[in-house]
């Protein structure tokens, strides 16, 4: 009799362990299914309506609008220079590069640092036009650049700057820019920073 009852309760043990063996297999492979989708699903951030049309990021690439008002506003920041800002200039610049992209950008960049550094040569960039191609991340400002010396305007050349950018995941960064000479216009890459 104890040995009928003994095997009773232990049948039951067995059967209890395998439904719970089942319900951890089901379970896991709800998480990682449920991980899959979350992982190759696009992403998107809705960002609010502070311009003509509401933005939305989304990981698979970057939109004409975001990308040309990330365009505008970089250009504004790299263009506009005096001795007064050029440490935050340079730093607001790098914040937004690549990692890859930060050393050498970072050396174009304090090369017009330490030529501008207590001098009273200013320079701001009008902006005219601009084109820009979410295809292949760049973007081109046209416009005039004004070098002011001192309170006296020196010149006002009518210049056109490429940026170049890399897209991962949700951020939109800058690899680089330059001056679009006429070589650069037929094909050719420019340089790194102005």
């Amino acid at each position: 009799m104890d040995y009928s009852v003994g095997l009773a309760q232990s049948q039951r043990v067995i059967k209890q362990r395998n439904m719970l063996g089942i319900v951890v297999v089901v379970l896991a492979g709800l998480v990682v299914l449920l991980f899959l989708v979350g992982a190759t699903r696009d992403r998107e951030i809705v960002l609010q309506p502070i311009v003509r049309t509401p933005l939305t990021l989304s990981s698979s690439g970057v939109s004409r609008d975001y990308l040309e008002m990330v365009t505008r506003d970089t250009a504004l920041m790299t263009l506009n220079r005096s001795p007064e800002n050029l440490q935050y200039w340079m730093d607001s610049i790098l914040a937004i590069a690549t990692p890859e992209s930060h050393g050498a950008l970072k050396r174009d960049l304090m090369k017009i640092v330490n030529e501008q550094n207590g001098s009273t040569i200013s320079q701001y960039f009008t902006l005219t036009a601009m084109k820009v191609d979410p295809e292949a991340l760049t973007s081109e400002v046209s416009g005039t650049l004004h070098t002011v010396v001192g309170s006296k305007s020196v010149t006002a050349e009518p210049k056109t700057f490429r940026f170049n950018w890399a897209y991962r995941g949700l951020s939109l960064q800058l690899k680089g820019f330059g001056m679009v000479s006429k070589a650069d216009k037929d094909g050719a890459a420019p340089g790194d920073a102005s």
